[in-house]
């Protein structure tokens, strides 16, 4: 049992209550101090120092300070008031045990408002840090936003300067042929006048001569007669030489009609082509065909010889404007050249032309997304080219090559691996 602290000295004013407690060689680490409005307690085995206060005090603003071997409390008073005895008089032990657990209680509760105050402020203090990085990063993807955006109003200016430099290209060559045709014109007509002119003048010369005689006269008219009736044609025959019939379709499942039928219509539509390009005039018929001049193409492409690839792609290309695959290994050439935006102008034509997406055309459709995808990343555009890359494993999802590739493409964007 703890033995009770008696020789305590107190004063008080009326604010506030003065109490000095001695510890009597205690140290002060293992004194226990345990304060509410009516309750005041320093335990310090084996003492004991407890008071049950006259009249409230302010626990929160009250202070005790420990050194000397000596506990001096400052307690203040609720009010203002002369206290008669630091002690309420007339407590039984009963009364005493109901002031402890009220005040335990009291503390108690004020310790878990304490508590529930702290992980509040905690929880606000956590709601603003998370605002506010919610906030850092929303800014931090606006401005990658605005980067890939001007990138892509850049890409976007690129290729259509690219394509006015192209139309005005064009139209230089097709005023550059016209000037050529006029000029042809104009020795055609020029050699027309000469020979008329020679025509005319013999003619005069034959009147001049017929006015020197009657006898003369009869002589040059029967030579200008004979001169003036041309000569018979010559005998001769014309060698032609007519196309093999070349469509794919067998035999068994021949459909005569609509092949003859295909057949003269592709032939007009080629001749009407051929009128309008002059590089066809030295070629032979074979030649004129955009299947031999693809398969040409694939030739020069693989002795890198990839200009003259191109030039065989674009004539092809002329004669007939709906096969994908002369855009597609057009692409492959520019790609080469790195002519990029050319090359990702021709895989989008290619895509454009593979449709609607079957089997049979997943070959070319995969080439195409790849070629186009390459085109964007050697642009830095790396997330357009993650795009046709990743259309790509939709077709192909076994593909290593490209699996790999667009694993590379993903750390380059998310700032893992050195750009290559």
């Amino acid at each position: 049992m703890p033995l009770l602290v008696s020789d305590y000295n107190w004063q008080q004013t009326k604010t506030a209550v003065f109490i000095s407690v001695p510890l009597r060689g205690v140290c002060v680490r293992d004194a226990d101090v345990f304060c509410t409005e009516n309750y005041l307690k320093v335990n310090f085995s084996p003492f004991l120092f407890e008071v049950f206060l006259y009249a409230p005090i302010d626990d929160e603003n009250s202070k005790a300070k420990i050194g000397n071997d000596t506990i001096v409390f400052t307690l203040y008073k609720k009010e203002a008031a002369m206290w008669e005895t630091l002690s309420v008089s007339g407590v039984d032990k009963e009364m005493m045990q109901r002031i402890r657990e009220k005040s335990i209680l009291q503390a108690q509760k004020r310790a878990k408002e304490a508590t529930e105050a702290k992980a509040t402020a905690r929880r606000e203090d956590q709601k603003y840090a998370l605002n506010v990085m919610m906030k850092i990063e929303e800014e931090e993807r606006k401005k990658i936003e605005d980067m890939k955006e001007k990138e892509r109003i850049k890409a976007t200016k690129e290729l259509e300067d690219w394509k006015e430099c192209q139309r005005k290209a064009e139209e230089q060559k097709r005023i550059q042929r016209e000037e050529k045709f006029c000029e042809q014109g104009k020795k055609i007509e020029e050699e027309r006048n000469k020979l008329k002119h020679k025509s005319l003048t013999k003619i005069s010369a034959s009147r001049n001569l017929a006015t020197k005689g009657r006898n003369s006269e009869n002589i040059f008219l029967e030579k200008l007669k004979e001169d003036s009736i041309p000569a018979p044609r010559s005998i001769g025959s014309i060698k032609i030489n007519f196309t093999p019939r070349v469509f794919p379709t067998a035999l068994r499942e021949s459909q005569v009609a609509e092949e003859e039928e295909w057949l003269h219509k592709q032939a007009e539509a080629r001749r009407a082509l051929n009128t309008d390009i002059p590089e066809l005039f030295d070629l032979k018929e074979e030649e004129k065909n955009p299947e031999w001049l693809k398969d040409k193409g694939n030739k020069l492409f693989a002795t890198e010889n990839y200009l003259a690839a191109i030039n065989a792609y674009n004539l092809a290309i002329r004669l007939n404007n709906k096969i994908p695959l002369l855009y597609l290994n057009r692409a492959a050439c520019h790609l080469k050249l790195k002519n990029l935006h050319k090359a990702i102008e021709d895989s989008s034509k290619a895509l454009e032309l593979l449709t609607p997406p079957v089997p049979d055309n997943a070959n070319g459709r995969m080439k195409a997304y790849i070629r186009r995808g390459t085109a964007f990343c050697q642009l830095e555009l790396y997330i357009e080219g993650l795009q046709d890359y990743e259309a790509a494993l939709k077709i192909d999802p076994s593909n290593k090559i490209v699996q790999n590739d667009a694993e590379k493409i993903r750390k380059i964007i998310q700032g893992t691996e050195v750009k290559s």
